[in-house]
């Protein structure tokens, strides 16, 4: 095994280098190496599972960008990975468990982000520190504290961090807020996210190894099932790098691959998995970059009895200063097959709904509601708009965006467009192309993470925006961060 690098060692070393290289310059490529127009970027994919499969893709295929690094604590999912960095790119990356050791190669320009909620905010500061561009997935932060220190480590050490918000970079999505802005809709006045995606039960296992003749089942669908997690597997899996700030806990199958978004210690529940995406939308639309003053969600766990912690119902309403509404709801259980246009606005005299909307009905998106009419927006960013009491139809996006899938749990969905942004900003040198900058990512997530908070307490919370924190609430700020173990604590200071 190899020598393991402690995060004091790591810091102090990587931190000296890049205030050493900040003396030279201010850019955005102060840590030293700067790019020609046809120089190769080098990268790391930290995080090759699930969503990981996209970055390899997306970030492997571009002209001029090599991956020199695939970056994971489970070392069993490497050889997959390689081949088919081989097969589309003709050759094969160097393989790493350990992140420090990527982000002490000088080489290394950039990294990409995809593992589990829990380890997005420390692995960005660690690559910050050490002079890395971070290009990270959505949410960008487990709790609220994290991302405030995000942003910081971006400013700080002047590096690009940019979060996995697609839509931001899905040009139909754009052309729907433009429709908006242009007051084509009216004041808007509520903004409604939705994400009504079927997931089956995890069921329960006991800790430890499994035995080698014992199947899991995913939270995909009940007949979808992957190979036990036997004690020869777990050989060559990092677990302690895995739990990384999470509280120490034995492995137990349910809490690992895919399924610790079900976990409060891992993941934020669908609110903080899919939910990001329709939060940011609905942010978005309803043009709000200050906090809501008021935060109320409710649901739970109905229809099974399996180890999930988070609710696969829930419910969340925001209200803001001005009186208008961003509402976020999920359900996970006995989803509407037909999804859903607006409830109860749409609907004919007689009950039935208008033969003049020529809706498909959403059921991963946005419905924005104007004073004049209202839109409906997928997860690909195509757009239907409504007008009147018949609800006529209005102007669509006239061409529909497939590029990104949002019931692909396969991590193949697509939304090109804001990788080669990253890249693109990199290259120029400008954190203003960005299309969603650090800042504007934890405006998003901090939504369903606050939602959260509400959540486990059962009870509305009040927001100081300014302060990013509730007022007069010990018991709701103290969720706001965790306690982390010493050698993975998101550093307070910078």
């Amino acid at each position: 095994m190899k020598k393991k690098i402690t995060r004091r060692k790591f810091i102090k070393k990587g931190a000296t280098g890049v205030v050493g290289a900040s003396l030279l310059s201010t850019s955005a490529l102060s840590y030293g190496r700067i790019l020609g127009a046809n120089d190769a970027l080098h990268m790391a994919v930290i995080g090759i599972n699930g969503r990981g499969g996209s970055h390899i893709e997306n970030f492997g295929k571009m002209k001029n960008v090599r991956l020199k690094y695939l970056v994971d604590i489970d070392e069993n999912l490497f050889k997959e990975r390689l081949d088919e960095v081989e097969q589309f790119a003709g050759y094969r990356p160097k393989t790493e468990w350990d992140m420090r050791r990527v982000f002490d190669d000088k080489e290394i320009d950039a990294v990409s982000v995809a593992t589990p909620n829990h380890w997005h905010a420390l692995s960005t500061v660690w690559a910050a520190q050490a002079g890395k561009h971070v290009y990270v997935e959505k949410p960008s932060c487990h709790n609220v504290f994290e991302g405030r220190k995000m942003i910081e480590a971006s400013r700080k050490y002047n590096v690009l961090v940019q979060v996995g918000f697609q839509n931001r970079a899905i040009a139909n999505t754009m052309r729907a807020m433009k429709f908006i802005r242009d007051g084509k809709l009216g004041e808007v006045y509520m903004t409604r996210g939705l994400c009504f995606k079927p997931r089956a039960d995890i069921g329960k296992y006991p800790d430890g190894a499994m035995k080698a003749d014992e199947k899991f089942r995913m939270n995909l669908e009940s007949k979808n099932y992957e190979t036990p997690y036997t004690e020869a597997y777990l050989k060559n899996v990092h677990y302690d790098m895995w739990l990384g700030p999470a509280p120490e806990r034995p492995f137990n199958r349910n809490r690992f691959h895919y399924n610790w978004h079900w976990h409060w210690d891992y993941g934020n529940g669908d609110t903080g998995n899919q939910g990001p995406h329709q939060f940011d939308v609905a942010r978005w639309a309803l043009g709000k970059d200050d906090l809501p003053v008021r935060v109320n969600s409710m649901g739970g766990y109905y229809g099974y009895n399996s180890a999930q912690e988070t609710p696969n119902t829930q419910t969340s309403l925001f209200e803001y200063a001005d009186g208008k509404i961003l509402e976020f709801g999920t359900r996970g259980l006995m989803t509407n097959p037909e999804g859903v246009l607006l409830p109860d606005i749409n609907l004919t005299g007689d009950g039935k709904i208008s033969a003049t909307t020529k809706a498909k009905p959403v059921k991963i998106g946005t419905i924005v509601l104007g004073t004049e009419g209202w839109m409906q927006i997928d997860a690909g960013g195509n757009w239907q708009t409504f007008f009147g009491r018949k609800n006529e139809a209005g102007p669509t996006s006239g061409e529909e965006d497939d590029s990104y899938d949002p019931m692909d749990l396969t991590g193949g969905g697509g939304g090109a467009a804001i990788f080669d942004n990253f890249i693109s900003a990199i290259r120029n040198n400008d954190r203003s192309e960005l299309k969603c900058d650090i800042e504007t990512g934890h405006k998003s997530t901090v939504l369903p993470l606050i939602a959260n908070i509400a959540y486990k307490l059962g009870r509305e919370l009040k927001l100081d925006g300014k302060e990013e924190s509730f007022i007069k609430d010990k018991e709701a700020n103290k969720m706001l961060t965790r306690d982390y173990r010493k050698e993975y604590a998101v550093p307070n200071v910078i």
